[in-house]
């Protein structure tokens, strides 16, 4: 059994400095591994990523990392990214890497993500040139994501994104903004290559569990929607009582 703590859209700022850590007090005996789906910071600039760094050095686990679009609002994603992984956290756009534990291997795809919208109402690139980059950026996104994918060959298989692959995890959100929380095409292609698990953020008021149309969990792990530090899923076994994400065509 692979446990996995996730949370989302921590939206750090520096006055949180010194108030993060204790929520994170006792991770490391409550899961295997810490996802972060996006949204780190406010603002995207390098003082408040430190203070992220800072708040989650006490936490020993793997932990692992994608930017969300406040990540970006500050036109530094690329510094941001570099002090995450000088400070212990890898941070994936467009790759993948891989935690052991106990003997098993969980192999992890990563990438922000991007909107667009769904199967029915998905943006095509055709008019404008505005119209064509902002579909060509979530078209390029899901071919790094599969890309990431077919890289793995782990016993099992998690995809962390910041947006979401599937309408069912934005229930809550206003319907008019869904092109801009999401996209279908990230789940053509978890369901093409396969994945135990797709965790997002990103949709502060949209629901918890949802599933991809091939029948993969998917968990918006936003702060707001787990109302938690994070929320802890398990590959494999489970002790009892706890949720289960192994694969029986539906999540639990």
């Amino acid at each position: 059994m692979i446990r996995i703590a996730a949370v989302g859209d921590l939206h750090v700022g520096t006055d949180l400095r010194g108030r993060l850590a204790p929520r994170f007090a006792g991770i490391d005996d409550e899961a295997d591994v810490l996802l972060l789906a996006g949204d780190l910071t406010r603002v995207g600039s390098v003082e408040e990523v430190d203070v992220l760094i800072d708040e989650l050095a006490g936490v020993s686990l793997p932990k692992v990392a994608v930017l969300g679009n406040h990540d970006h609002h500050a036109d530094v994603p690329a510094e941001l990214m570099r002090r995450c992984r000088d400070g212990g956290i890898a941070v994936l756009e467009g790759e993948s890497t891989v935690v052991e534990h106990d003997g098993a291997t969980l192999g992890i795809a990563g990438i922000k993500g991007f909107g667009g919208g769904f199967p029915g109402t998905s943006l095509a690139p055709f008019g404008e040139a505005e119209i064509k980059s902002f579909a060509n950026c979530t078209t390029d996104q899901a071919a790094a994501l599969e890309a990431a994918l077919r890289s793995l060959d782990t016993d099992h298989t998690v995809v962390l994104l910041h947006y979401s692959p599937i309408r069912e995890t934005l229930a809550g959100e206003p319907p008019e903004i869904f092109p801009f929380l999401g996209s279908g095409h990230f789940a053509e292609v978890i369901d093409e290559v396969g994945a135990d698990l797709v965790i997002h953020g990103h949709a502060h008021h949209g629901a918890e569990k949802g599933v991809t149309p091939g029948g993969i969990p998917v968990r918006n792990v936003a702060e707001p929607v787990i109302q938690d530090c994070y929320r802890v899923y398990h590959l494999g076994r489970r002790p009892v009582g706890s949720e289960s994400l192994e694969r029986t065509g539906s999540p639990s």
